[in-house]
Formats: structure tokens, sequence, C-alpha cells
């Protein structure tokens, strides 16, 4: 269908549509009005990993296009834990690690969005304002009433657990009503008439549609992003390195700026139109580029989405110090954003085992890890493979005084200094 509203249409020439209980009618409705929609998140870890910025991006969008984006974070269903996609119960987490959860999440909304009082401006919810005072009896009659075990058991979530035979408390079973009644809350504290989500969020967006419905008679739409993954097949955000983390206290900006230099060429415009906000005729010029040209609309896609999470100053020094390590014959690190590790007077004239620098800096998670790195050849020091694990880092290590890499593989770098 033609889409006519300007945040429909971003969002479906960009990629970010999978979909919705009734696009047509959300359409038409954006095209008379501004709206409120909201996106939630629980707050299960510290750190968004980059396949929450789909999200992010969809906020970031609705607001730029006149429209009032609501986060809100889960404070409460948090503690019970979505069982959507998951063979398991989630870890319960207590009270106080969601707190700090929340406040380590929260930072990263401040560069998509703006805060504040204003009609279009951003609000920070949580929905533990709401739900921790419900009276369980008094909720159980007024909503309780409105859900049918007959028709959750069809929603994907829980009919994938039962079929594997893996057990659902009532607990995780009591998620998706909650997370109804969020949408009904919102709906009549601000007017949210859109939830938004993942794919896997469609059976529990459904049911808060349908909520709001039963209760106020009123329609309100549901609306889901895709599940991105690479052109090779690996779901978006997973490495062989673990998760590629938003907060740049679990992941530097310069390891964040490698991960997207390190994009399949397949991915290189539907990455630059889902995780940037260049204008679309450029991402068409970047993506037709071919051979080695392509590299350089993977360092465009690297620097739009690194300045969109950490500023365009991390960015630069980002760019800078890949070109210093991967594109100069004699690099200079003295000015390096890599990870870096000064070794003491006494370390030094002791010996700093290779095995143990690995680990400080973050390159590897063991020294186990760093062994075997190193009888894979994929273990450098200044870019000469390291060949023995006993190895030691003295003051005779600095020839002349700079500071030396530890490279584990081509993608993770860190600097080990001295006083």
């Amino acid at each position: 269908m033609s889409l006519k509203s300007d945040f429909l249409t971003i969002l479906d020439t960009r990629g970010f549509i999978h979909q919705a209980t009734d696009l047509e009618g959300l359409d038409t409705l954006l095209t008379q009005e501004p709206i409120t929609a909201y996106i939630g998140f629980d707050a299960t870890a510290r750190s968004f990993h980059v396949g929450s910025l789909v999200q992010i991006m969809v906020l970031y969008w609705l607001q730029q296009t006149g429209n009032r984006p609501l986060v809100l974070m889960g404070g409460a269903t948090t503690k019970i834990g979505d069982p959507t996609g998951k063979d398991e119960s989630r870890k319960l987490l207590s009270e106080e690690e969601i707190r700090e959860n929340i406040e380590k999440l929260s930072t990263i909304f401040s560069r998509a969005l703006t805060f504040g009082k204003g009609p279009k401006d951003a609000l920070l919810l949580n929905n533990d304002a709401w739900i921790d005072s419900l009276n369980y009896s008094s909720f159980l009659r007024d909503y309780g009433t409105h859900f049918t075990i007959n028709r959750m058991l069809t929603f994907e979530s829980v009919r994938l657990r039962l079929e594997r035979e893996h057990p659902m408390t009532f607990l995780e079973f009591n998620y998706m009503i909650l997370q109804a009644y969020d949408f009904l809350e919102l709906y009549k504290k601000y007017g949210c008439c859109v939830q938004i989500g993942g794919v896997d969020q469609w059976g529990n967006i459904i049911n808060g549609v349908e909520l709001v419905r039963r209760v106020t008679h009123k329609t309100v739409y549901g609306l889901t992003t895709p599940l991105i993954t690479t052109a090779s097949g690996a779901k978006m955000g997973k490495t062989a390195q673990g998760a590629v983390w938003l907060n740049a206290d679990l992941l530097s900006p310069f390891e964040y700026w490698q991960f997207w230099r390190n994009t399949e060429d397949k991915d290189v415009g539907r990455f630059l139109r889902l995780f940037t906000t260049l204008p679309l005729d450029e991402i068409e010029r970047l993506e037709k580029l071919e051979g080695a040209e392509i590299n350089e609309a993977k360092k465009v896609l690297a620097d739009k989405a690194t300045a969109f999470i950490h500023g365009e100053k991390a960015a630069q020094e980002a760019r800078e110090t890949a070109h210093k390590l991967f594109e100069t014959t004699q690099a200079n690190y003295q000015e390096s954003s890599l990870p870096t590790l000064m070794l003491t007077q006494e370390e030094l004239e002791k010996g700093a085992p290779i095995l143990d620098l690995f680990c400080r800096l973050g390159l590897t998670s063991s020294k186990g890890e760093a062994r075997r790195l190193i009888e894979g050849g994929g273990a450098r020091l200044n870019d000469t493979p390291i060949q023995n694990e006993l190895s030691v880092i003295t003051a005779t290590s600095f020839q002349d005084g700079s500071p030396l890499k530890l490279s584990a593989g081509k993608k993770r770098h860190g600097l080990i200094t001295k006083p």
C-alpha cells in the first residue's frame, strides 16, 4: 500500500516494518494529528546490545516526525521475566539490581531522544509506578475476564515452551497480561495509541490492543519490527566475542566502530538505512560501490552508527585509531582510544606474563583462551606473532618508549604502557 504519513513512510523505506494490526488506519491517523507511541524495555542487563538499536531508531524517527515517544522501563515486569523466545525461566533479579540496570540503560536514550515536558518531548516511564500498587484480587476481577487460557495457549511463546515440554511457571504466564495492562495504563494517562516492539512481541502487543479495545471501546494499534540478521544468517549483535554492547564501559567506542566497519558487503546498504540517519539518496550511492571502494561505505556506516550512540568525538577518535592500526606502517599510539593497561614498575621488573595481559585487557576471557589463541597463531605483539605462551613483558620490551600493541586476531587490540 502507498503510505502517506512521514513516520510510516520513513519506517517502510528504511526497512523497519514487519507487521501491524491496521497499517492503513494508523497511517490515516498519523496524517491527521501527532500521536503518542511507546516501546517497552525490560531491565535484564545493565546495557542494551546492538540488537535493541532497531527499537531505539524507531523512537528517534517517531520524534523526528513530530510525534511523542514514550520509553517504558519494565521495573515491575522485569521481576517476572518475559518468557518470549525462552525455553527456561529467566533469572529473577533483585529490586536493587533492576534499579541499577534501569539507571544504566536510561542513559542511552539521551543520545537519540529529546526529553522534557513539551507535547512532543519524550518521557521515560517505569511500569513499577502502577503495577506494584495493584490490588491483586481487584486486578483479576477487572481485567482477568478479558483473557482466556485457550487464546493464550495459542501464542508462540507459550506454545513452543509446551511443545518442547519445558515448564512454564504461573509467574511467567502473567507477563503477557501485565504487558497488556501497561498499554491500557499508557492509553488512559498519556493518550498512547500505538505499541511498537520486535517481531517476538507480536502476541503480547495483540493482547494489549485487545484489552484497550475491550475496556475503553477505542481503537489502538500495534506495530512490529523484523528480526535483523546478517547476510550470512547470523543474529544481529551476536559475535564470537559475545554481545555488541551499547554502553562504553562494556564495549569501547573503538570496538563498536570496528563492529560496523566489519559489516558484510551485502549488508552495507540495509544497515545504513536502519542504523544511520543518512539521506536515502546518499545511501543508494554508497551501496553501489564495489570492490575495495565498498570499504569507504563501511567506514561511513561505522562513523554514523558510532556517532549516534557515542557522539561525534568518539566516532572520530575511533576512526583515527583504526587508521593508525590498519592503514599506516608505523603507528603512533599515544592518543589511541584502545583499551590501555599501564604496568607498574614492580611488574616490569618481575616480568608481566603475556597470558595475564590478554585477560586484563579484556582481549580474552581466560588464560586458556589466550593460550589457544597463541597456539593458533592469532596472538600478536606489535603485529608480530607470539610464539611462546610463557612470554613476559619487561621494561626492555619497550624499545623506544612507545606503547606495545597486543592483538587477539584481526579485530581486538589493546595497548600496554609503562610509567
